[in-house]
């Protein structure tokens, strides 16, 4: 949480524009040395308080919230405590923190301390998550824009046309021009979906619908970035571009039933578009499903939907589409990353879940995807 401390209050600051002394006269600790020398065990006493940081004295007494903004240093953390009337000095607290390697865990949110407490005890109080004002959201991996805005807006109270509103614009929200890059060919659709990392989001209190959606897509591009998403997709996954990855993560997430077959799904996809698939194109439903949404109409299982859902012309995510569909069709999770980013070695074009734990075959034939389905239907999922 807290980076770096800040050095105003290093003792040894040294610099270009540092003043000479003039000959001839003692510098203040020699100055003060000779006092001590003099006044023995008092003048000590008395020189130690003129270095210590000004600091209270006890517990402190009554009740302040203050609030720890993400990416804060120590030094920005003491100035909220100062004006609250939380510590007395900011020196005291960015001395304690220094002295305590656990300050680097300080999460940002809203917290609860008393006033006029030592440095010490509000550092105490600021690592124990029990004084933390849960304010919090969290949005579950896999769902799409438009689930996550009504989810965020029933959370929140905002408004959800605040939150569309926001949405309309990408890289207003902080998502790079440089992500919507297609190597294949097709017409780049811009898009947030994709974008709002799924996690629990601790919010202020006067938060803003774009202020979120803003923290979402940051949150994204910090996991994506300490995963090295980009520099891998574009090393190892033979000219996809990092955006054509994210869709795939998009359709593993939605697919696989359990964690450990988000990579494997992330394979068919890309056998089926960048292998020697027979039309090309992904052939899954829930492309289908995620378009009857966007354009306002229920969802569907694989049984109800019409041929003209499952192929229409006017579908862009048609199950006969060739290639990748526009945009990723929700916001993936970790693992769902990792498993497109890195999907294990296969040849498999087919899947079915074969248990109602979500665990699915792979076959990288009809003939074999056949019997799976048939382990599926003996098994009460198909």
């Amino acid at each position: 949480m807290i980076d770096e401390l800040d050095r105003a209050y290093d003792d040894g600051r040294t610099g270009k524009g540092r003043h000479r002394r003039p000959a001839g006269r003692l510098p203040v600790v020699a100055t003060l040395v000779v006092a001590l020398v003099l006044f023995g065990g008092a003048g000590w006493y008395g020189f130690n308080r003129f270095l210590a940081a000004p600091d209270f004295s006890g517990a402190g007494a009554g009740e302040v919230s203050i609030e720890v903004r993400s990416g804060e240093s120590a030094t920005e953390i003491a100035a909220t405590l100062v004006s609250a009337g939380v510590v007395k000095s900011a020196k005291a607290f960015v001395n304690a923190a220094r002295d305590d390697p656990r300050s680097q865990g300080i999460q940002p949110g809203r917290y609860t301390l008393r006033r006029e407490m030592t440095a010490e005890a509000a550092l105490a109080m600021l690592l124990d998550l029990d004084n933390k004002i849960l304010n919090g959201v969290t949005i579950p991996d896999g769902r799409s824009t438009k689930q996550t805005l009504d989810l965020l807006a029933k959370e929140t109270g905002l408004p959800v046309e605040d939150f569309r509103k926001a949405a309309e614009d990408p890289v207003a929200l902080g998502v790079p021009d440089r992500w919507f890059t297609r190597t294949d060919g097709k017409k780049v659709t811009r898009s947030v979906e994709g974008f709002l990392y799924p996690d629990t989001y601790e919010l202020g209190e006067d938060v803003t619908a774009e202020g979120i959606l803003k923290m979402m897509v940051q949150h994204f591009l910090t996991v994506t970035e300490e995963m090295r998403f980009v520099e891998r997709v574009e090393a190892e996954r033979g000219g996809v571009s990092p955006y054509e990855a994210l869709i795939v993560a998009s359709l593993a997430q939605a697919e696989a039933g359990i964690p450990e077959d988000l990579g494997k799904v992330a394979r068919v996809a890309y056998n089926r578009v960048y292998g020697n698939f027979d039309c090309g194109c992904l052939e899954m439903d829930v492309t289908v499903n995620y378009w009857l949404e966007v354009t306002g109409k229920p969802t569907k299982t694989s049984a109800e939907m019409t041929q003209d859902e499952l192929l229409g012309a006017d579908n862009p995510y048609s199950r006969k589409l060739r290639g990748l569909v526009p945009t990723p069709i929700n916001n993936p999770g970790k693992l769902a990353l990792e498993g497109a980013m890195d999907p294990p070695p296969g040849d498999w074009t087919f899947f079915v879940a074969i248990d109602k734990e979500g665990r699915s075959a792979f076959a990288d034939n009809y003939q074999d995807h056949l019997k799976n389905e048939a382990i599926a239907r003996e098994n009460g999922v198909l």
